[in-house]
């Protein structure tokens, strides 16, 4: 059970913000209220959406959140639990800068990596606390780790609410870090914090910059049953479907059991995960589901999707005041806005080695390649 012990309330109308994804809300707001901290649960009536879309849904609310009640934009905090700690990961990876630091308390995030949408780079500056009871996520942590995804990973058989919100507080977020560091595949997810791609260019290839990209484990093999969830760490027998999306229309039900699959039986839920990631081809299969004293056969596929966004972009920039300079390395990038600070005004410019010129006012600057040659200049 979770601790019940709470961050000492924060004082001033603009106060910390808590956005939690997915879990158990009223918990978290009456934590969050008890720390003194505002509480949003915008994903409420929006779980039908696409990941994606939602998450382009974030920033307008938030900023319709601020103008009605206002919060400090530099302290909001991105959570998630159980079933909804993978996307945290995947919030994380794709507006890094919307956020001071995440948590995730419990679940996994093996359908985060899977989605081959996971980038070390882009938690540069963002970090992300994942509290598990189970060891056998430390594999997958590790993982993430060696990305350079910006994991700090607990293993701990409860979570300590007083510990989290400590951890949370420490972190603020800075507009304007003097590195920042993304990569994406994806033109709608292309903001870096003071970076912002406007155009992509496949052939400009940089070895400098390797990709950062999380490696998937399994191959995203899946039964074609729709969306349904289950935990991962059930003993069995079989699979027990433990969620189902809102409007499910498929043969599922929940507390349903997948006991076994084209003859042959699963053991467990560890087993089903082994048997999905060594599949590599589309197949039709026929499913036995143990529903209380039924046993049910059903008719469906084996769907093996394509990975997303194999071509990336990545974007690197550094601020260094010992030498009065803006430093870009880019790769498959042909245009991208700066935002300059005040602070910064004066830095010269550098873009993969070439030097520009000079960030003489702050506000916008546009850099492009045009016909292999590099300019920079004030945003039109």
């Amino acid at each position: 059970m979770l601790a019940a012990a709470l961050a000492t309330p924060v004082a001033g109308a603009e106060g910390p913000l808590v956005v939690l994804l997915d879990g158990d809300a009223k918990l978290w707001e009456q934590w969050s209220t008890a720390a003194g901290w505002r509480f949003l649960a915008p994903w409420a009536n929006m779980q039908d959406a696409p990941l994606d879309e939602r998450i382009l849904a974030l920033e307008k609310r938030l900023a319709e959140e601020r103008s009605r009640a206002p919060f400090d934009p530099h302290r909001v905090y991105l959570a998630g639990q159980g079933g909804g700690a993978a996307a945290v990961f995947y919030v994380a990876s794709r507006v890094p800068d919307l956020w001071a630091a995440a948590v995730a308390l419990g679940g996994t995030a093996r359908p985060a990596v899977d989605s081959n949408r996971l980038f070390g780079a882009n938690t540069t500056n963002l970090p992300v606390l994942w509290i598990s009871g189970n060891k056998e996520d430390q594999p997958l942590a590790r993982r993430m780790q060696q990305a350079g995804y910006n994991l700090d990973f607990r293993l701990e058989e409860t979570a300590d609410a007083n510990m989290i919100f400590q951890w949370l507080a420490a972190r603020r977020r800075d507009p304007h870090p003097a590195t920042a560091d993304c990569e994406t595949g994806a033109t709608n997810f292309s903001r870096c914090y003071w970076i912002t791609i406007t155009a992509f260019n496949a052939a400009a290839r940089n070895d400098a910059l390797a990709s950062t990209r999380v490696p998937p484990v399994g191959t995203g093999a899946q039964l074609a049953l729709g969306g349904f969830g289950f935990d991962p760490n059930d003993r069995g027998p079989g699979v027990l479907v433990n969620w189902l999306p809102p409007g499910y229309k498929g043969p599922l039900e929940l507390k349903d059991r997948i006991v076994a699959i084209a003859g042959k039986p699963v053991r467990d839920a560890a087993a089903y995960i082994e048997l999905m990631d060594s599949i590599t081809e589309e197949k039709p299969v026929a499913v036995m589901i143990q529903r209380g004293n039924q046993r049910l056969r059903r008719e469906t596929r084996i769907t093996v999707p394509p990975r997303a966004e194999v071509v990336t972009a990545r974007v690197q920039g550094r601020y260094l005041p010992e030498l009065q300079e803006i430093q870009i390395l880019s790769r498959a990038i042909a245009s991208m806005r700066l935002e300059i600070p005040a602070e910064w005004v004066g830095a010269a410019l550098n873009w993969n080695g070439a030097n520009l010129g000079k960030a003489e006012s702050a506000g916008c600057w546009l850099l492009e390649e045009k016909k292999g040659l590099l300019d920079a200049r004030r945003c039109p």
